[in-house]
C-alpha cells in the first residue's frame, strides 16, 4: 500500500499528501484514495460508515468503499466514523444511524401493545414524556435514550378551582372544564369564562383555553376557571 507514517517522500520523488483518518495521521503518495483504501489503511471494517469532515454549514460526506476521494485540494483531508446511536426500549437495546425516530416505530420495534402508553425517562425532578405515535424524538442528545411503556392509565384525578375530579379521557375540552367546575355552562355573550391550566403533559404543560379548544390530560394537572358576567 502506497502509505507510510511519518514520511514525506516516497522513491519516486513524489510528495506525500497528508489525511486522518479516526485522528490518526497518514501519509499517501497518491491524488486519489477510495474509502475501501482508507478504511484498510487505519484497520476499520468495511461495512463500517465513514465520513469526510466538511467545513459548517455544509454537511458531511458519505465515503463509499468504491468512492473516490480527491486529496490533493486545499487543506487536510479528515475522516472519521460515524458513532451509532443508542437507546433502549423497556431495557432492551437497539441502536442506529438515523438521529431521529418516531413514536410510532419505537412501538413496532419494542413490540409494544396498542393499549400501553410509550414514555421517554427524564432525570429527575423533570417528568417523563408521553411519546405519542406521529411525535419525533431526537436521538442524539446527550445521553442514551431510554423508552418505557406502561398500560393506558384510564382514568385521571384532575385539580379544578382547588378541587379533585375524576377524568377518564385522554383529553378534556373547554366546556367540559368549565362544567366540571361550574356544573352548568352558560352558553350566552354575557358569561366569559377564563381557563388556564399548569402540570399538564409536555404537548402542554400549562397555558389558556378558549371556546372550541382541547388539550391532552395527565394526573394532578390543574385547572383554574373564572366565570365574569357581563350584564
Amino acid at each position: 500500500m502506497n502509505a507510510h507514517l511519518g514520511g514525506h517522500d516516497d522513491q519516486k520523488g513524489r510528495p506525500s499528501l497528508i489525511l486522518i483518518i479516526e485522528g490518526k495521521e497518514f501519509n499517501w503518495f497518491e491524488q486519489y484514495i477510495t474509502g475501501k483504501q482508507l478504511k484498510e489503511l487505519r484497520g476499520l471494517p468495511l461495512d463500517c460508515e465513514l465520513f469526510l469532515d466538511i467545513i459548517e454549514p455544509w454537511k458531511d460526506d458519505a465515503i463509499l468503499n468504491d468512492e473516490v476521494v480527491d486529496l490533493a485540494r486545499n487543506g487536510i483531508e479528515q475522516f472519521y466514523v460515524k458513532q451509532k446511536l443508542k437507546y433502549s426500549i423497556n431495557e432492551e437495546k437497539f441502536e442506529t444511524d438515523k438521529q431521529y425516530i418516531k413514536g410510532s416505530q419505537i412501538r413496532r420495534q419494542g413490540n409494544i401493545p396498542d393499549d400501553y402508553q410509550i414514555f421517554l425517562n427524564n432525570k429527575q425532578p423533570w417528568e417523563d414524556d408521553l411519546i405519542e405515535g406521529n411525535e419525533i424524538v431526537d436521538l442524539a442528545r446527550p445521553g442514551k435514550e431510554k423508552f418505557y411503556s406502561k398500560r393506558e392509565v384510564s382514568e385521571f384525578i384532575i385539580i379544578v378551582n382547588g378541587r379533585e375530579k375524576q377524568w377518564c379521557e385522554k383529553t378534556i375540552i373547554f366546556k367540559q372544564v368549565v362544567e366540571l367546575a361550574f356544573v352548568n355552562y352558560q352558553d350566552n355573550p354575557n358569561t366569559v369564562y377564563t381557563v388556564t391550566y399548569a402540570k399538564g403533559p409536555h404537548q402542554n404543560s400549562e397555558g389558556s383555553m378558549v371556546k372550541g379548544d382541547k388539550v391532552l390530560v395527565t394526573n394532578k394537572m390543574v385547572f383554574n376557571v373564572t366565570a365574569t358576567n357581563k350584564s
